[in-house]
């Protein structure tokens, strides 16, 4: 209830379709214009598993920018989060948009070349025929690979470039017109430096471990489903901002396999020790030594979902498994929820 009123101050022309809160159609509005959208989630209200809808309008304009909305719908905790991303995006593209229309003076061309050529072309991944998106590249301290898009309007370099980047925390720009792209550069290497734990962290599991979900990693995403067993699993959520802390945990199998992890959890989360990896703390803490890439197969632990017939649905893996000890069987949270609708649906009739 109070993610519906929270929705609706932020999108009060998006209203849900159904009592489940599965279907939201109507309008997001962006520098007074309305846009037909609609939103539809799985069952389980898994947001990165969601489909978008939108008018052609809506769709032209966030052409360019469909795999930032991709990385915000895997990365935001929930809709409303993933909504003001949107609004927030729809906001910048309106504007790169109308600045398109806007003739550029001589000064802006010979300004950005000059701020191109300080910052060094050795630096520089994409720039566009207009020379109104330029792409940077660069490398942090364990020699990851990251790119920052600048959208620049008019008025540069009076006003600061539009900064989109694979972050899983806000960037945000410290500007002055006096200020040039190496300026930003400079910012956005510090900021990778701030996520060096972070990223360390979950690249340390990425490596040492079968991760279920997501899949292929952004470097925004901040959850990992690591692979404990035969159908039990542990989906983490870490801070960015203290990767070295004791992440939320919540583990997925059936009762008689995940309770014990839990009370070990819940018994030594005392015994969190943030000098040692986040990785090593999770072995320590529930007494486990995770599957490795290097011993074993995905196919040894991953097995598809009893009523599909398939591991993968709409990009989710089974999170559901039979509680009896003698089956084990994993299903899909939407395969399971979909035969139960229709059995009760046959009912009414």
């Amino acid at each position: 209830m109070a993610g519906t009123r929270a929705l609706l101050r932020q999108c009060p022309l998006l209203l849900p379709q159904d009592r489940h809160g599965t279907a939201y159609e109507g309008f997001v509005t962006a520098q007074g214009r309305n846009f037909h959208i609609r939103i539809l989630l799985p069952m389980d209200l898994q947001l990165k598993n969601a489909r978008v809808e939108c008018s052609w309008r809506l769709k032209r304009i966030l052409h360019s920018y469909r795999h930032i909305l991709k990385q915000r719908l895997h990365s935001c905790p929930d809709l409303v989060s993933f909504m003001v991303e949107l609004k927030t995006v729809l906001e910048i593209a309106l504007k790169n948009t109308q600045d398109l229309h806007i003739p550029r003076p001589p000064e802006y061309y010979s300004c950005l070349v000059r701020d191109l050529e300080i910052l060094g072309w050795n630096r520089v991944a994409y720039v566009d025929t207009g020379l109104t998106t330029v792409k940077l590249k660069a490398e942090d301290s364990c020699a990851r690979q990251h790119l920052i898009t600048l959208k620049l309007n008019a008025k540069y370099p009076t006003e600061p470039p539009d900064c989109l980047v694979d972050f899983p925390v806000p960037f945000a720009v410290s500007w002055m017109p006096q200020n040039s792209l190496i300026d930003i550069y400079n910012q956005f290497l510090a900021a990778l430096e701030s996520l060096k734990e972070f990223w360390d962290a979950l690249d340390e599991i990425d490596g040492k471990t079968w991760v279920l979900e997501p899949e292929n990693p952004t470097r925004s995403a901040t959850s990992r489903r690591i692979a404990i067993g035969n159908n039990v699993s542990v989906n983490i959520e870490v801070d960015p901002r203290h990767p070295n802390m004791l992440p939320e945990c919540y583990f997925l199998g059936a009762d008689h396999e995940v309770n014990p992890l839990r009370t070990k959890l819940n018994n030594n989360m005392h015994l969190w020790d943030p000098e040692i990896s986040l990785l090593q703390n999770l072995r320590e803490l529930l007494g486990i030594d995770f599957p490795s890439r290097a011993v074993l197969e995905k196919s040894d632990f991953a097995k598809d979902c009893g009523i599909c017939y398939a591991y993968r649905l709409e990009g989710s893996a089974p999170d559901h498994v039979c509680d009896d000890p003698r089956c084990g069987q994993p299903f899909h949270q939407a395969c399971l929820y979909e035969p139960l609708t229709l059995k009760s649906s046959t009912k009414k009739l």
